[in-house]
């Protein structure tokens, strides 16, 4: 997908939705001690999250940018293959990881460790009890958080999807933005060297455009490769050869009866329908409100032990930048 590159600067005044879930998740691993062990509080509870959540989220308001987090709800049924695989891949990533530790390898066992990753729904219910007490919107999703952010866009009740997921573009996001809370350099897998990262935005029109797909076709081509309903997708085909199969053919349907041998999954159109009409509700309100320093300072230094100081510091950067009266999504647009 065709992508350009944008500064935080550029969102300002814009409303996103965060596919929440996806960014708890970048938390859970980048926010971690030398040798990969997540922050804690004084019980073994995991706080990664609700640090990244407090000081992502006060740099991106700070920025005049405003968010509203959506959670995902029940999945749907045909996502439990991904989700099993991504469950084992924990598990292998936790063996690795623990060995690393006795051998004394540090860098590796960090590495090993973003992999391991769980987000419990104790920390779901965490991550929304500090945006209420910070002010910020969020939204629970009937079914999956990315679906109900791009149908949200696409109604144009929020600006932009922001996630890591290209298929909030399946799910027909007008655009989405990426990177958002991965900025400045990040440290490359097992080597030695860095790359910089900065938000990105894909608008789907222009990729439609560009490849000369319909969005019905675009969600055909990632069946081909491979989606969270069908993560094998059909082996052998790439990007461009999936692109390539769709010009020539112009649906599964139609490839299927020439290719009957290919690979594709029986119930393509079951994943097809998943994008297309997916289980969404209209049923929701995006409000902001002046950030509560007292409730912060009780939930994340009483009860969580984070430092006073810093989150005080977060928080006055926030009301700084808070609305004061404007509460509404049309004021934000009006």
């Amino acid at each position: 997908m065709p992508a350009q590159s944008i500064t935080l600067k550029d969102l300002s005044n814009r409303v996103l939705a965060v596919d929440a879930y996806n960014a708890l998740y970048q938390f859970l691993a980048i926010i971690r001690q030398p040798d990969g062990t997540p922050l804690k509080d004084r019980h073994g509870r995991v706080t990664s999250h609700l640090s990244g959540l407090l000081y992502r989220t006060t740099n991106l308001v700070e920025k005049g940018i405003r968010l509203t987090f959506v959670f995902d709800g029940k999945p749907p049924e045909m996502k439990e293959t991904e989700i099993y695989r991504r469950r084992q891949v924990k598990q292998e990533a936790t063996v690795r990881y623990e060995q690393a530790v006795r051998e004394g390898k540090l860098q590796e066992a960090r590495t090993y460790a973003q992999a391991t990753s769980s987000l419990k729904d104790t920390m779901v219910e965490d991550a929304k009890r500090l945006l209420d007490a910070l002010g910020i919107s969020w939204i629970q999703a009937p079914s999956e958080g990315e679906a109900q952010a791009a149908f949200m866009a696409a109604r144009g009740d929020v600006w932009t999807v922001a996630s890591q997921d290209h298929d909030s573009l399946l799910f027909g996001a007008p655009r989405m933005v990426k990177n958002l809370a991965i900025t400045g350099r990040r440290k490359l897998p097992r080597r030695d060297a860095y790359v910089e990262i900065q938000p990105e935005i894909i608008e789907l029109a222009k990729a439609l455009q560009g490849l000369s797909l319909t969005r019905e076709q675009l969600v055909d081509v990632g069946i081909l490769i491979g989606t969270d309903f069908n993560p094998d997708g059909v082996k052998g085909i790439g990007p461009k050869t999936a692109v390539k199969l769709i010009h020539e053919h112009g649906a599964l349907e139609n490839l299927t009866q020439l290719k009957p041998d290919i690979g594709l999954s029986s119930n393509f159109q079951s994943i097809r329908k998943i994008f297309l009409d997916p289980d969404v509700t209209p049923e929701y309100s995006l409000k902001w409100s002046k950030p509560d320093e007292e409730k912060i300072i009780a939930f994340l230094c009483g009860e969580r032990d984070f430092s006073e100081e810093r989150v005080r510091k977060a928080v006055s950067r926030m009301i700084t930048t808070a609305p004061k009266t404007k509460t509404t999504l049309e004021s934000y647009f009006g």
